[in-house]
């Protein structure tokens, strides 16, 4: 529903709502300060800047190219930062805690274990201490009146050849906080059916995992994560409008694919802003996400990058907003579909839908309400 005269919500109403994220990357959500005092602790001298301000536009400015390329290469800097088990700990724990702040109850991070071992740690340690940070930051959300739980997915890189390595980890790691696996990188040359041995295996773990897929590359890539891969969700997949057509009346027609994974319920892990950054659509009044609700696919809001595209959770959402025109109800459903979609067991997930986030809805909606009531009243009285 996204009627004009629902129930269309305020910034703050928007900041307050309880919301979920399920595609957010550990390394692209750094704050700008945390960077400097770990390059400065550790030695690091390639920051571009050295003021905390500065550094966060420039993230900004760097990463809105066009291109999923160069966006990624501003990831040099922050995993350059994040090479000990102290810094893991610390950008971890902020990471909760900022994701708190913003209102997010659920959300599951992403990062490379392999990237983080320049300086010695091994595979596990790095585990380990984005593990304690994520707990603490927790602790610390709990402290200040909010409540998150976190869940890491570990990520292997599309060009290395370690990805059957990193999904083992995940699986070892399944009970203690990893609730699932990832492929990450540049799509282009670097299909996902070169890890098949990863996802066979997952597969015969029964465990989770999802694909980067239909980013930056086009229908091939989801259907080769889908079909040949057998991904739980679709990082992304943007591109799976290049399958939908929309005839001059105004009617749609779905091709196979996207028959199928509307059909399937397959969630779609969607970055607004992200997309708008490396080019896989234009604005956000033209973002695919508009007609893929429209069309009940499982659509989800993301942040992707928090640091490289100046966003949060409540900021994608407003963007959608305006966009759009979404009310709270539209809110919850994307909510709703996220959570539906965690990795995390089913009664866990439920638990999370009709405890925390149906009520977080309600109680919104009712506050809405009031202020419309007593809006129209005050207008009656001075009318009066």
């Amino acid at each position: 529903m996204t009627s004009q005269t629902a129930s269309v919500p305020t910034p703050d109403q928007i900041s307050r709502a309880p919301k979920v994220l399920l595609h957010d990357h550990l390394d692209g959500g750094l704050r700008p300060g945390t960077i400097i005092d770990i390059a400065e602790a550790t030695g690091y001298t390639g920051l571009p800047e050295t003021e905390a301000d500065k550094l966060g536009i420039w993230f900004r400015e760097a990463a809105d190219s066009g291109s999923l390329e160069r966006y990624l290469e501003t990831f040099a800097h922050t995993c350059a930062v994040m090479q000990t088990r102290d810094a893991l700990f610390r950008v971890a724990a902020e990471c909760a805690e900022d994701l708190a702040e913003d209102g997010v109850v659920y959300a599951e991070v992403r990062y490379a274990p392999e990237q983080h071992l320049e300086q010695g740690l091994t595979l596990e340690e790095v585990v380990e201490a984005v593990n304690a940070g994520f707990r603490e930051g927790e602790r610390r959300a709990r402290a200040n009146g909010h409540r998150i739980r976190v869940g890491a997915l570990l990520t292997a890189m599309r060009h290395a050849a370690r990805a059957l390595e990193i999904a083992e980890l995940a699986n070892s790691y399944r009970d203690s906080g990893v609730v699932g696996f990832d492929i990450a990188g540049a799509e282009a040359g670097f299909p996902p059916t070169r890890h098949l041995d990863a996802f066979e295996y997952l597969k015969r773990e029964n465990n989770h995992f999802t694909i980067h897929a239909g980013e930056a590359f086009g229908l091939p890539s989801i259907w080769q994560a889908l079909q040949w891969c057998g991904a739980d969700r679709l990082g992304h997949g943007v591109r799976i409008i290049d399958d939908i057509e929309i005839a001059d009346d105004g009617s749609v027609k779905l091709g196979r694919l996207a028959s199928y994974v509307r059909d399937k319920r397959i969630p779609l892990e969607m970055c607004p802003t992200s997309n708008l950054q490396t080019g896989a659509a234009t604005s956000y009044a033209d973002h695919p996400i508009g007609l893929l609700r429209k069309l009940h696919f499982r659509a989800t809001v993301n942040t992707d990058n928090r640091l490289m595209s100046g966003t949060s959770m409540s900021q994608e959402f407003e963007h959608l907003t305006n966009a759009f025109g979404y009310t709270l109800e539209d809110m919850q459903w994307f909510t709703v579909n996220a959570m539906k979609s965690a990795f995390i067991p089913f009664d866990e997930r439920l638990a999370m839908i009709n405890d925390v986030i149906k009520p977080g809805y309600a109680e919104l909606k009712s506050e809405w309400l009031f202020q419309q009531t007593a809006t129209t009243s005050g207008s009656a009285v001075a009318g009066g």
